[in-house]
């Protein structure tokens, strides 16, 4: 008989508002993985032990605030959880960046099973400040972080994801720099919410966080998409799972602009415009980083010339950004 591994709560960096509380995660067993392991094969059984995942399903999870009020939540059959409530005064209970301190736990503490980290799990929910200027979506994959979603068959992405731990992999030069830029915006001392979305899935979110803070990039929310969501077949009309999250991101902040980082390799020029048409005056800028695809590159460059409603750019490096983001009094 195999020992059953003990149980974690893993809670993803989420997003709210004064009165709009909203955390997600996910409850599992604990796989132990080190993202910080070398070699080959034991990247590999890393990478295994994600998308293998025991998930706890159906069972009662408690969320305590820093006032000590305590949410009831529960997993469904995948093991996710979504708490989504309307409460009162959460930006009095944030740091000075922003960011609700919440401890996830167990309710039932008989439960036959360990329970790692004395049943304490940390979640955090930004909450930005209302000095905020704008805000900022930016996808992950070649954007940030060098994928290869336009090689053939996507063979390097299956490489990198597999093969590369998320201390290997590389971010795209000057990125990081630039999205400090724009998180302390014009005057420098702002604190401007960065949002991080991707069509990867769930399993790669403690690999994706690692990488963000390897390289220095400013800390925000991570929403990626579950792993049933990537297979089934969808209907023509129905939009991608990244286009419904940045339209709930607008939808939470009414007032607050926003700019949107992509690149010209997957879908992310059709979806960005499409937002900004949606939300008109909402849309500051779009800046999509050119990954080298030259059919991809003319259809995108065609797209952007034709449109004329919110300042769309192709650019070829971090710098070209940082120029534009600077001359539109973005950024100092």
């Amino acid at each position: 008989m195999f020992k059953k591994d003990p149980l974690q709560i893993i809670a993803f960096q989420s997003y709210g508002s004064s009165t709009h509380f909203y955390l997600r995660g996910r409850a599992l067993e604990d796989e132990t993985i080190d993202l910080e392991q070398k070699g080959l094969f034991k990247l590999f059984i890393n990478t295994y032990k994600r998308f293998e995942s025991d998930e706890v399903k159906d069972v009662e999870l408690n969320l305590r605030l820093p006032n000590d009020r305590v949410l009831k939540v529960r997993t469904d059959e995948h093991g996710y959880f979504k708490s989504e409530e309307i409460l009162e005064d959460l930006d009095t209970l944030t740091n000075k960046e922003g960011w609700l301190q919440v401890v996830a736990s167990y309710s039932d503490v008989n439960i036959k099973r360990k329970i790692t980290n004395q049943n304490r799990f940390p979640a955090e929910i930004l909450i930005p400040s209302k000095t905020a200027q704008y805000g900022v979506i930016s996808d992950i994959d070649d954007t940030i972080m060098h994928t290869g979603v336009t090689s053939l068959l996507k063979w390097r992405v299956f490489v990198n994801t597999f093969f590369k731990g998320a201390f290997k992999r590389i971010p795209l030069e000057g990125a990081a720099g630039f999205y400090h830029k724009l998180h302390r915006g014009k005057s420098g001392k702002d604190a401007n919410p960065i949002f991080y979305v991707s069509h990867s899935p769930w399993n790669l979110y403690r690999y994706l966080k690692f990488f963000l803070k390897a390289n220095n990039f400013p800390k925000g929310p991570i929403l990626l998409r579950s792993m049933n969501t990537i297979f089934r077949k969808k209907s023509s009309s129905e939009k991608p799972e990244k286009q419904k999250e940045i339209i709930n991101i607008l939808k939470m902040y009414p007032e607050l602009p926003f700019i949107l980082i992509g690149d010209s390799g997957e879908h992310d020029a059709d979806i960005y415009i499409e937002i900004a048409e949606l939300f008109p005056k909402r849309i500051l800028a779009i800046y999509l980083r050119c990954v080298g695809h030259k059919t991809k590159m003319l259809r995108i460059k065609g797209l952007f010339e034709s449109y004329k409603t919110t300042p769309a750019l192709l650019v070829h490096s971090s710098k070209e950004a940082i120029d534009h983001a600077r001359r539109s009094g973005f950024i100092q």
